[in-house]
């Protein structure tokens, strides 16, 4: 898709064209970072869009059931706001940030193995308001939660 929506962009381009092409571009490409508790964030605007890395998912094996945080609920830093459930285990799911929950994907009620089959689209968790932006500099990049990766297990 991205394939063709360039080539369709390139064939439209003109100077004040292509700066209208570009911000799209780099929304749809925002920083992906990861705590070392194996969430993953997406920040953009403000909103902290939360999951599980896939190699956390991997570790706890078929997802059976999601507890969602309440939209509207505050919550701080560090504290677990929903747990999955596994054939394996429960699992805690942390955020780095402190705010509201403005949205919780409810379509992991109905289907909690979006977690297994698309960690970082699908199945993520929740939406937080962020209060303060300074816990990201605390986060990872995917290089460096690659590096991490290497260290666990």
């Amino acid at each position: 898709m991205l394939r063709s929506f360039a080539r369709s962009a390139s064939v439209l381009a003109t100077p004040s064209a292509s700066a209208r092409v570009v911000l799209p571009l780099r929304r749809c490409f925002s920083e992906v970072l990861y705590a070392k508790s194996h969430e993953w964030v997406k920040l953009d605007s403000g909103i902290a869009t939360i999951g599980i890395s896939g190699h956390a998912q991997e570790k706890l094996g078929d997802v059976v059931f999601v507890e969602l945080p309440e939209t509207g609920s505050e919550i701080e830093a560090s504290e677990s706001f929903s747990n999955v459930e596994s054939v394996k285990a429960v699992s805690g799911v942390y955020t780095p940030f402190a705010g509201e929950v403005v949205e919780a994907n409810e379509s992991l009620t109905d289907e909690p193995s979006l977690i297994n089959s698309d960690p970082m689209g699908k199945g993520w968790i929740a939406k937080i308001k962020v209060s303060d932006e300074s816990p990201k500099s605390e986060l990872m990049s995917q290089e460096a939660y690659d590096k991490f990766l290497e260290t666990c297990d």
